[in-house]
């Protein structure tokens, strides 16, 4: 049996009413939160593309619950500075911390990448909690960070089967391209 007209017209006025706000949540996402963040896609795109957002050290894959996600961009604009402009991308992998640093050493090292030692101890920023590196490109300063406690991203990234670490790995830049470091 087929449905009725009004009703097929009242799925349809439904299923728009459930999409349409996702897609201005998704507009959002692409153009920021303040004014800053306007005419920001195709610089986020350039941050998106960035080689080390899709390497990984071998067995790393995307989390449990993050599945064909791949690299999320955002603009952050709290109005206390220039606007953050930002490519992100989780994995999870089954290995320990230090093989992680360890491979987004050599791997950003080989791609020019300066790793970046915090200026108050001269110690490099590489801990339990990351790493960080820097570069110019196209007149851009980038940060490239290595978050083995990655917060902020709902739902928690879930290593595969609970064992091993989830991690995040981020491009970033301000919008006017400044000289933004690892330790602000």
């Amino acid at each position: 049996m087929s449905p009725k007209p009004s009703s097929v017209g009242t799925r349809v006025i439904l299923a728009a009413a459930l999409l349409l706000p996702a897609a201005f949540l998704g507009a959002c996402s692409v153009l920021g939160d303040g004014d800053g963040c306007h005419d920001t896609a195709a610089e986020l795109k350039r941050l998106a593309e960035q080689p080390l957002l899709d390497s990984a050290p071998a067995h790393a894959s995307a989390p449990a619950n993050y599945r064909g996600v791949g690299v999320t961009t955002g603009c952050d604009d709290d109005s206390s500075g220039a606007p953050w402009l930002h490519a992100d991308r989780l994995y999870a992998f089954p290995g320990k911390p230090d093989d992680v640093i360890t491979y987004y050493r050599r791997t950003a090292a080989a791609a020019g990448w300066k790793f970046e030692e915090d200026p108050a101890s001269g110690a490099p920023p590489a801990s339990v909690e990351g790493a960080c590196w820097t570069r110019t490109e196209q007149g851009r300063h980038l940060l490239l960070n290595v978050d083995l406690r990655p917060k902020g991203f709902s739902p928690e990234p879930e290593p595969e089967a609970g064992t091993g670490i989830a991690y995040s790995v981020s491009v970033g830049t301000e919008r006017d391209g400044g000289k933004d470091t690892c330790w602000h």
